[in-house]
């Protein structure tokens, strides 16, 4: 889990830096990149909630593994 908030926390802060520099560097007008961060913007927040919800359902599998009980070779 660790390294899945280390990643996130490391995806926002390269977003947020790629942005501004984006939005100091670029000769577009305001309102294009103002369209182009928001667009980015939204780009990354659906590639975290996706990585988000791939790491909730593999943690909840492994979770629902566990809580079933062994099988006994016994039966």
């Amino acid at each position: 889990m660790r390294r899945l908030m280390n990643f996130l926390a490391g995806a926002i802060c390269g977003a947020l830096v790629g942005s501004i520099t984006a939005l100091l560097m670029a000769p577009s007008s305001g309102e294009i990149l103002q369209q182009r961060a928001r667009d980015r913007i939204l780009s990354v927040r659906d590639e975290i909630r996706e990585a988000y919800d791939s790491r909730m359902a593999q943690l909840e599998a492994e979770l629902e593994a566990l809580r079933k009980p062994p099988k006994s070779d016994q039966e």
